[in-house]
């Protein structure tokens, strides 16, 4: 029997297992990409697309699913993006080379719609004034389910392989989908009217216009005919999908909303924090790894190097849990301000000191405290900043926007890492240097942009016809 609404605690329980579970995905494979790519026999630059094919997929796929979801209900909605989640798994796990699996990780891209969509049922389901606080809660899920996935894919891989990274959560996601169906209530709201393909075409091509240089432009040259061409197909895809997205009466990414001052500045803050946060995930992990002939790194096995990631999400989860209560004595804003500061400091500490494996804790720890603060409170922003019907909305663009960022900052972390390499084949010491400088950089733009988020307050609905002012 279809989901009832007398049980609105088992509900939140299977949203919050459903998101954590993808979380956890996301982030499940970056310890083991150096194991992956020994065994599939690929090259690092080829298997840094296992982990960022996943992003530029969900980039595209989440406001499209999201948009479905409102016309068509979003519990019918969750199932095919559960189900699109679960085959890929599935593909992924039974992967013969590196091409298969990263196209399973563009079809494990869909599930990234779970979390709009959990969002908008959270909307839907519970009274007004719980909205807010349990955003809050879900998107703490979100941030800690992303850690503990680096946590156990070491336990996971040595144990019993780097395919059961697929297997088992196959069968975590059959489970939540089967409860989803049982426990989750069907929209009672819908939205009229259709999908602009149009606009989910453009932003899917101007994303991969701009990855693929940026990952591969080092190895093609930056000058290249085809460096520049894709770079300049980037720009006028954009600029289109810009135009397309003002003129729309759906659009995927209402651009009117991001003319909210409160909205635009705290996105591009989710921008840089992806971006940040996802080379965080995908190449600390790897720097643990390298073998220590290459004269740094530990020669971690992937356990040791998911334990040494540990004081981040411990961190993560204590500055996540702390954000609401503190809110009445330390503004959201503060708290933006001061995650995007420990960002900026974690940075520079792992770009100068990375010699001991406890100075990499101690850094990576940092990062944690700032990225907690800053995950639950640019979500209490946006909230606070746009009408309480379009809570969903607005939340999964953040969550959307935070993922493109880390489609781009992988990309901008490959291309430098791999840019750096020894005689040897092992990449250089410089290639982790200056990545984290250029994290270093985002994070300072971060803190300014966060500056100047105005103080967040309820704003009534949105009118097509109206000009939008701070």
């Amino acid at each position: 029997m279809p989901g009832s609404r007398t049980s609105p605690r088992l509900t939140l329980a299977v949203l919050a297992t459903v998101v954590a579970a993808f979380a956890m995905l996301q982030s499940l494979v970056s310890p083991a990409l150096p194991v992956i790519q020994r065994e599939l026999g690929t090259t690092p630059g080829a298997v840094t697309w296992v982990f960022t094919a996943l992003l530029l997929s969900v980039s595209v796929s989440t406001p499209l699913l999201g948009r479905i979801g409102d016309m068509v209900g979003k519990e019918r909605t969750l199932l095919v993006a559960l189900a699109a989640l679960a085959v890929g798994c599935l593909i992924a796990a039974l992967a013969p080379n590196v091409g298969v699996l990263i196209g399973a990780r563009v079809l494990q891209g869909l599930g990234g719609a779970v979390f709009p969509l959990a969002f908008g049922i959270i909307r839907d389901e519970f009274p007004a004034d719980r909205v807010p606080s349990l955003v809050g809660v879900m998107s703490a899920v979100i941030a800690a389910g992303g850690g503990l996935g680096i946590v156990l894919a070491g336990p996971i891989v040595e144990s019993l392989g780097w395919r059961w990274l697929f297997w088992i959560p196959l069968a975590v996601i059959v489970v939540a989908g089967l409860m989803a169906r049982r426990y989750v209530p069907e929209s009672p709201n819908r939205v009229p009217g259709r999908i602009d393909w149009l606009a989910a075409a453009l932003l899917s091509g101007w994303l991969v216009a701009l990855l693929l240089p940026l990952s591969a432009g080092r190895s093609w040259g930056w000058g290249s005919a085809r460096t520049i061409g894709l770079f300049a197909a980037a720009v006028v895809l954009l600029a289109c999908w810009i135009a397309v997205e003002l003129r729309s009466r759906n659009p995927l990414i209402d651009m009117r909303m991001m003319r909210l001052p409160a909205v635009w500045t705290t996105n591009l803050v989710a921008l840089l924090f992806g971006a940040a946060m996802f080379a965080v995930y995908a190449f600390v992990p790897q720097f643990m790894q390298i073998p220590t002939v290459a004269g740094f790194g530990f020669g971690s096995s992937v356990s040791q190097a998911g334990l040494l990631m540990l004081p981040m999400l411990v961190t993560m989860a204590v500055s996540g849990s702390l954000s609401g209560p503190i809110a009445p004595w330390f503004s959201v804003k503060s708290q933006v301000v001061w995650g995007s500061a420990l960002s900026l400091v974690a940075s520079i500490a792992f770009a100068e000191f990375h010699d001991e494996p406890w100075q990499v804790a101690i850094s990576t720890a940092v990062f944690g405290l700032g990225l907690g603060l800053a995950y639950a409170s640019m979500t209490s922003l946006i909230v606070q900043s746009v009408p309480r019907e379009q809570t969903g909305v607005a939340t999964g663009m953040n969550a959307n926007i935070r993922t493109i960022g880390g489609s781009i900052g992988t990309a901008l972390a490959s291309s430098i890492i791999t840019g750096h390499l020894q005689p040897t084949g092992l990449p250089a010491e410089a290639g982790f240097t200056d990545t984290f400088l250029l994290l270093a950089a985002f994070s300072a733009a971060a803190v300014l942009l966060a500056l100047a988020i105005p103080t967040a307050r309820r704003t009534r609905a949105l009118q097509p016809t109206e000009e939008l002012v701070a």
